[in-house]
């Protein structure tokens, strides 16, 4: 296939690069980073209106610089995924893991099988309050997880996007980073590791220009 190119601040942009995105994340979910703003906020924009126009498909756009806690959090996830009403809280009843869990059917249709969470700027909660951030991730990840290899029936596909800029490329190439490892709960194997049985989050680490680059699409 020819790939046609668009030049962008130093970058010849591969016309079809978010196609390519798509396709890593049938297997894994994604860090992708950029020490350019103006490059994320293309990144972020152009990828969610590419997944958002594919079948059977949902899109939850955050916009991380409204989240700086919980509460900034529950205000967002209420916005892009419906439900009753969202406790301000990661697990427990009516908490963020249990909106995560469920299928949201529309207007009598059938729940989309696949939904992407495309977090823009998550760097500024993992500034903001690190412990929160790896807890959130963590829950993302291992949700999905537990649909696909635990669940009965319909399965949907979820995959994460975290977008940000150099922060969240060290941390997320850290040895202790959620992306590298389950996060601990005070038992010999995390409990995501024990429902899933991967010993490790399947998550990639990739540079925005890598992914986006007409002469990199191996990247």
């Amino acid at each position: 296939m020819r790939v046609i190119a668009r030049h962008l601040e130093g970058v010849f942009e591969a016309a079809d690069w978010p196609a390519d995105v798509l396709q890593r994340l049938d297997e894994r979910h994604l860090v992708a980073w950029s020490d350019l703003s103006r490059r994320r906020n293309r990144f972020v924009a152009t990828l969610s209106r590419f997944l958002a126009a594919q079948p059977d498909t949902e899109v939850c756009l955050l916009h991380g610089r409204s989240i700086t806690s919980i509460e900034g959090l529950c205000a967002q996830l209420e916005r892009q995924l419906p439900c009753a009403g969202l406790e301000r809280r990661i697990d427990g009843p009516g908490g963020v893991t249990e909106l995560l869990r469920q299928s949201h059917a529309i207007d009598g249709w059938r729940p989309a099988r696949f939904r992407h969470l495309i977090w823009a700027d998550a760097d500024v909660l993992l500034r903001a309050d690190a412990p929160l951030f790896e807890q959130v991730a963590d829950a993302m990840i291992g949700i999905a997880a537990e649909a696909e290899y635990t669940r009965d029936g319909l399965l949907q596909l979820q995959r994460a996007v975290f977008v940000g800029g150099l922060i969240l490329e060290e941390y997320a190439r850290a040895r202790a980073s959620v992306f590298q490892s389950w996060l601990g709960d005070g038992h010999d194997e995390p409990f995501w590791q024990i429902v899933s049985g991967l010993s490790r989050p399947p998550v990639a680490v990739r540079p925005i220009e890598g992914l986006i680059r007409a002469a990199s699409r191996s990247a």
